[in-house]
């Protein structure tokens, strides 16, 4: 199954006999806003219009523990996103669709995590709601409470794992090129990268209107990177958000890919773990 929809195929699937579950998971990383101006608030922009139906689920309090030593987009607990997906009316029989203010990022992490504790049918809206052609809904629904117990599988990168694949097989680093270099760092105590990634920002897998490449062409950018069929891959970024988008592009591409959660921000708030500098992986 793709692990992306097109807009027209989610207005035919919305008007089959089984409907998928929408979730709106609006969120931005502001890096640097202009003096005065307010964080991005994804329920207020869910308020304003969403797709008829939808649900939305808060990437920051919702799809992630609590920030600290595990990075600042930690997982949450299992009982809690279980709790967060059935109230969403997620069930484990029932397609789900997932979609974003168009960058993907943060649709990605609530398809990775669900795919991750075992949902069978999940997709993401490509070019999210810029794409959608439709009518927009202010009302918000209540959906019947879905069934979904989330049990934890494989793809799951931690520190130590993260270091080894850098060794092993093939991590990629799905962060801005600069910050991978360590010229530049807004967010975390260091720049770099860990010592054998390779830097492939997921930026580069998408079009300017925020939709994906062909998956002929994803394949040969990674194949070109490093990504072969014998390969394990792995991918890591800022704290597990647009490393989740890149692992998307990955199964457009055919090549799984595991997640290190953690990244870069748990990465590098241990001074005892290696960083590297520059655009040599090593």
């Amino acid at each position: 199954m793709n692990a992306i929809i097109s807009a027209s195929a989610l207005a035919g699937a919305l008007a089959g006999p089984n409907p998928p579950v929408l979730l709106d998971v609006r969120w931005q990383l502001s890096l640097a806003r202009a003096a005065g101006e307010p964080p991005f608030d994804g329920r207020a922009a869910y308020a304003a219009g969403h797709l008829p139906g939808a649900v939305f689920v808060d990437l920051d309090r919702e799809l992630a523990g609590t920030p600290g030593a595990r990075g600042r987009h930690p997982l949450p607990g299992l009982a809690e996103f279980g709790a967060v997906m059935r109230r969403a009316g997620v069930s484990s029989g029932t397609p789900v669709v997932v979609y974003d203010g168009g960058q993907g990022w943060a649709a990605a992490r609530a398809w990775w995590m669900l795919r991750w504790t075992g949902h069978p049918d999940v997709r993401v809206l490509d070019g999210g709601l810029p794409s959608w052609e439709g009518p927009l809904s202010q009302e918000e629904p209540t959906p019947r409470e879905g069934d979904f117990q989330p049990v934890a599988g494989p793809g799951l990168l931690d520190a130590d794992g993260a270091a080894a694949l850098a060794r092993s097989g093939v991590l990629f680093d799905a962060r801005a090129a600069e910050r991978y270099r360590g010229e530049v760092e807004p967010i975390d105590r260091v720049g770099g990268h860990i010592p054998g990634a390779v830097s492939a920002p997921t930026t580069e897998n998408v079009t300017s209107d925020g939709r994906f490449l062909p998956a002929g062409e994803l394949r040969a950018r990674f194949e070109a990177l490093g990504a072969r069929a014998d390969t394990e891959v792995g991918v890591y970024c800022g704290s597990g958000v647009s490393g989740a988008h890149e692992v998307l592009a990955l199964a457009v591409a055919g090549i799984p890919a595991a997640l290190y959660v953690g990244s870069w921000s748990e990465w590098s708030s241990d001074p005892e773990r290696p960083v590297a500098v520059g655009a040599d992986p090593q």
